[in-house]
């Protein structure tokens, strides 16, 4: 069987005028059709093969999301490169280290990201990208089975980022299995998430693969995002929580935009609790609300529907898809009904790249260990309780931040909570929040802290709780508690220095 490129559009999309992506631009927009995506994509694969560029040499992509951008991905793919996209938001000392330890042949990206770099990098500018020529008769990389595609550096919440090596036949399964489903027939996809991100990565290949168009931003706007799905009549959309806080926060922009076109909403990173479903409701009343769960490491195939029929409980991420193995695995490493979850699939990641100081995150018979807390009902849901590495010890007693969060949501005047972990003299550990008021709402700290104690477990109150308009975002529109963890630290060490820390 021969494995297709994963760079590769569907024979049916080739000579398509359909609009494969539209960018809106200030003064108009920009688009480009399946047909001259695919013949754009070859002339740039071309020219990356003219240059000499072997099969499995790494080229890196630094940019904003944009049509360049996915021309330059997929060709990169086709010449049988290696695509390497690389956070914009990262320092330049971190990029430079992530271009050294991939050996980058190549840099293709955008002028003002190119510039900051040492000028002994060979590179493109994505607006050179036009002026290859075109080119006929070209036949894309024949990949093998183990033959990278795309190596992605996580975030790196501590040291370096770690490379994460994916094969051409585990997304292009991935693609594949997604597409069985026709979870996009007639859709019409907004991404605003980056590129540099498998969740927009996976799903622009995806809405490639399903002959859809796909509204393209550059970046998450608010303002942005909500005048695109009016404009556009989009119908699907990934969000993440913080993208829904900002959102309300537009009141009147909502009530003057007609978002009814709305049909799935696929939220990651954090549970669906009530206080979000809500939310969510308020703004697409009929819309599809999707828990969805996917890791760099693992794929974004983990959960599906219920196989007889049961509906999942509103904070579950589903039962186990039928193509994946799960299990979960306690404290004492025994397999368990609550524990660290588990996954064997065809998209799992080949490992880290040149990381012999990371210990594999596999077991010895090929699960990857995902290192988030899962717990699975009766039925065979499986809830999100948190990530490992976010657990910590408050008083002898084990705290995961979503925990603290999902009871701070049901306060009526919270809208969102973001909870952290500080050090105690005495608990070793103690939760503090940053909490973003429900609009025309204004509680007070205390108060809400109060609310706590009462309706949930004492050790679980937040110590200190500070009041947001909105939260700062990380590279992902992910909440970026990194900063939050900063400023919480910085506002205890002066409570302290006047004596009023609890």
């Amino acid at each position: 069987m021969t494995l297709t490129n994963l760079g590769a559009l569907p024979p049916a999309a080739r000579d398509s005028q359909q609009p494969a992506f539209i960018t809106p631009l200030a003064h108009g927009e920009q688009r480009i059709t399946f047909a001259e995506l695919d013949a754009r994509a070859d002339a740039v694969a071309a020219a990356l093969q003219a240059r000499g560029y072997a099969p499995g040499e790494r080229i890196a992509l630094l940019g904003r999301n944009s049509i360049a951008y996915m021309i330059a991905f997929l060709a990169i793919l086709r010449a049988g490169l290696v695509a390497v996209p690389i956070s914009i938001k990262f320092p330049t000392a971190t990029l430079e280290k992530i271009l050294a330890d991939c050996d980058a042949r190549l840099i293709v990206g955008e002028s003002e990201h190119l510039a900051p770099l040492d000028p002994a990098h060979s590179r493109w500018d994505f607006a050179t990208l036009a002026g290859v020529k075109p080119v006929s008769g070209f036949h894309a990389f024949a990949p093998q089975p183990q033959d990278l595609a795309m190596l992605l550096y996580t975030s790196g919440s501590t040291g370096m980022p770690k490379g994460v090596r994916l094969t051409h036949a585990s997304h292009r399964w991935v693609v594949e299995t997604r597409l069985a489903t026709a979870e996009l027939t007639g859709q019409r996809v907004l991404i605003a998430a980056p590129f540099y991100h498998m969740n927009a990565l996976a799903l622009a290949l995806l809405t490639l693969a399903s002959a859809v168009t796909t509204i393209l931003l550059p970046q998450f706007q608010v303002r942005d995002y909500i005048a695109a799905i009016a404009r556009y009549r989009c119908s699907w959309l990934t969000a993440v929580p913080p993208m829904i806080a900002m959102m309300m926060k537009e009141k009147t922009l909502l009530e003057q935009s007609d978002l009814s076109s709305v049909r799935v909403v696929r939220m990651g990173s954090a549970p669906v609790n009530e206080g979000l479903f809500n939310q969510i409701r308020q703004i697409w009343p009929r819309a599809r609300i999707i828990n969805a769960y996917g890791t760099t490491e693992g794929g974004p195939i983990v959960f599906g529907p219920h196989p007889g029929g049961l509906d999942a409980p509103l904070s579950s991420n589903g039962y186990a898809h039928p193509a994946v193995s799960l299990r979960l695995r306690d404290e004492r490493g025994e397999l368990s009904h609550h524990g660290v979850l588990e996954i064997k699939s065809p998209a799992l990641m080949q490992g880290y790249h040149q990381r012999p100081d990371v210990a594999a995150p596999f077991t010895d018979d090929g699960y990857y260990i995902s290192g988030d807390v899962f717990q699975r009902d009766e039925n065979g849901f499986y809830t999100f309780i948190g990530r490992q590495d976010d657990m910590f010890v408050c008083g002898g007693e084990n705290i995961y931040p979503g925990e603290v969060e999902k009871l701070l949501e049901q306060h009526p005047d919270v809208q969102q909570a973001c909870v952290i972990a500080v050090s105690d003299e005495i608990k070793g550990s103690k939760p503090v929040a940053w909490v973003i008021p429900r609009e025309g709402s204004d509680p007070q700290p205390e108060e809400i802290k109060a609310w706590t104690l009462q309706h949930g477990p004492a050790y679980l109150h937040p110590r200190h709780i500070w009041l947001i308009d909105r939260f700062p975002l990380a590279g992902t529109n992910k909440v970026d508690r990194h900063d939050l963890r900063a400023r919480a630290e910085r506002y205890l060490a002066q409570l302290s220095g006047s004596g009023d820390a609890a």
